[in-house]
């Protein structure tokens, strides 16, 4: 059997939100979790997707729920996200890593390679972990930001190896999005 690959085409954080939802329950498979979270659990999960979204600006950043339902984040939540995970390096005793951590010493290299040496490079890219995060209990989900000039802009194309597609997607994707704001 072959992989059963996604793609949506999405205008704003929220519609791509919603289209994921909907999409996975028509296109998702269920396996159960043989390592990591929630061992043993069944998980609802696609084979692979991609997806582009043409405003990612857009604000508010964070999914509008319909009435009765309860938001899965908020504006204020992914600016605390933006400052405390991805932007700083600081990690708590708490905490196993942040993003940050990873992403804040190859920040400035980054925006130097694309400012200095023209938007013609593929090189830009900002990897998430080292080489013990294959023995975490649990390794970050973000793993890799390819920063592009294209068309004038900058461009993030993500990899996640996994995430929470209800709450987790929107948060990281509005914090990537103050990200590449920042660096812009």
């Amino acid at each position: 059997m072959n992989l059963n690959c996604q793609f949506i085409e999405a205008t704003t954080i929220d519609d791509a939100h919603f289209k994921l939802i909907r999409r996975i329950f028509q296109a998702g498979r269920v396996y159960v979790i043989d390592r990591g979270s929630y061992e043993g659990h069944k998980r609802l999960e696609y084979d692979f997707v991609g997806f582009h979204i043409k405003y990612p600006g857009t604000r508010p950043l964070a999914p509008q729920m319909p009435p009765g339902v309860p938001p899965v984040t908020d504006d204020k939540a992914i600016d605390e996200y933006f400052v405390k995970y991805l932007f700083s390096d600081y990690v708590a005793k708490e905490e196993l890593y942040t993003y940050g951590q990873y992403i804040r010493p190859q920040l400035e290299p980054v925006i130097a390679m694309l400012r200095d040496q023209g938007a013609g490079t593929n090189q830009a890219t900002i990897a998430i972990g080292n080489e013990d995060s294959i023995t975490q209990e649990h390794p970050a989900c973000l793993r890799l930001i390819d920063c592009r000039i294209m068309y004038g802009k900058l461009h993030f194309i993500i990899y996640f190896r996994s995430w929470d597609l209800w709450a987790g997607l929107p948060e990281n994707l509005g914090g990537l999005q103050l990200l590449k704001e920042f660096m812009a």
